[in-house]
């Protein structure tokens, strides 16, 4: 009975996982694009449909679609074929991703991994990552002079 007990918690703790796993990829594809868009609005003053298209390596159409979502989600604003602007959610989702991704790249630099792996691990980890596991990565890098 033991057994069956065991076996029935760790079921339930994968299915956790990966009810969790599907909940981060359906929030991933808005963080990578609210990102890619406050880096050009960083870099250029302004985010363009062909301009994300050509970072994401997408095609134009993706983008167009994908910004629809977006806009309905309240995460930007734009009108057609005008630049396109985040919302004050917009902009803390993009900030919070960033957050996420140089805490988790400083971390796997800490462990030794190359810039270059770390840059392109912690891009897909940082979607991942829990918030009790980001806090452990804090402080282990405060420990260890990171």
């Amino acid at each position: 009975m033991a057994f069956a007990t065991k076996k029935g918690a760790s079921a339930k703790l994968r299915s956790a996982a990966f009810k969790r796993v599907r909940a981060d990829h359906s929030a991933e594809l808005a963080e990578d694009y609210v990102e890619m868009i406050a880096d050009l609005i960083d870099e250029r003053g302004e985010a363009r449909c062909t301009d994300l298209a050509l970072r994401l390596g997408v095609a134009n159409a993706t983008v167009v679609k994908t910004m629809r979502r977006l806009q309905v989600a309240g995460l930007i604003n734009q009108e057609p074929y005008r630049a396109i602007f985040l919302t004050s959610d917009g902009w803390k989702m993009a900030e919070d991703g960033r957050r996420r991704h140089a805490l988790v790249e400083k971390f796997l630099l800490a462990l030794g991994v190359t810039r270059e792996t770390a840059r392109i691990d912690s891009e897909g980890i940082e979607h991942h990552v829990s918030a009790e596991t980001l806090k452990a990565m804090a402080k282990f890098l405060a420990r260890n002079g990171g």
